[in-house]
């Protein structure tokens, strides 16, 4: 892996002549405390929503469905990462279907970090569900080392609700109707502590959060594929207005793949 940006000062420019050496960081796979360094979140005054995703060159979100088939080695050890930064892990509904998500784990690697940060041993996972149409007998509910969170509307079938609480998981209301409203869903979890988010899709999910303007930050990687097809690209839903500026914060490149960090502007 190599940085393509931030590009250091030690680093001669590529028209002066000079041999340039290895770009900064060199040829080699980074550390998980290189990573984690590379991603930390910026600032702890309030809630930070920061999303992880894949894209083919073609635009595409998924493969088949899932996204495993677009992405790598590099990249799952950048989602673990990113994991290993979180307070909670916000997801959707279909994702967790689709993808058969599990509890988040505690990692050696982190623990000290996290204790630092007054983080527990692992991020909760946050489902988003209207309907509260979920397996309450996964893991995902019965087996977390931190409890599951599922948000829902006001107006969410009470039977669901208890099901889901039955389980073992703790239901967060963050909408008035029966669906969530994005504001309300960050300001939820604010509430319980837990600052450093992170979502992992689906698209159907940040559309929603692009689309209501609390994305803050957008981890992408650009996977050297092509695919066709009708997939779903990274965010969907309601589009808006005014596009929103971000800004590139970080840029990292292994076998093709691209590692990009935006942040907004």
């Amino acid at each position: 892996m190599r940085s393509l940006f931030p590009v250091t000062d030690q680093t001669p420019a590529r028209d002066s002549g000079a041999d340039p050496g290895p770009y900064p960081g060199g040829d080699r796979e980074w550390s998980l405390e290189e990573l984690a360094d590379r991603y930390a979140y910026a600032g702890t005054g309030g809630p930070v929503l920061r999303a992880n995703m894949v894209s083919t060159l073609d635009g595409a979100a998924q493969h088949d469905g899932r996204s495993q088939p677009i992405s790598c080695a590099a990249d799952m050890r950048i989602f673990g990462t990113l994991r290993g930064l979180a307070d909670a892990v916000v997801v959707g509904a279909e994702t967790v279907r689709q993808e058969g998500y599990r509890p988040a784990r505690a990692r050696d690697a982190f623990a000290g970090r996290r204790a630092a940060a007054g983080q527990g041993p692992a991020p909760a996972v946050a489902v988003i569900s209207a309907s509260l149409d979920l397996d309450f007998s996964l893991p995902l509910f019965t087996e977390p080392l931190v409890p599951t969170l599922v948000l829902t509307g006001a107006s969410a079938s009470a039977e669901r609700r208890q099901a889901a609480e039955a389980a073992g998981a703790q239901v967060l209301i963050a909408g008035d109707g029966r669906g969530v409203e994005p504001a309300r869903v960050v300001r939820a979890l604010a509430e319980r502590g837990l600052n450093r988010l992170l979502t992992e899709g689906g698209p159907t999910l940040l559309g929603q959060f692009v689309a209501a303007g609390v994305l803050d930050e957008l981890c992408l990687t650009v996977s050297p594929m092509l695919t066709a097809g009708s997939a779903q690209r990274i965010a969907g839903g309601p589009g808006m207005t005014v596009p929103e500026r971000f800004s590139l914060v970080s840029l990292l490149e292994e076998d093709g793949f691209l590692f990009s960090r935006y942040r907004r502007s």
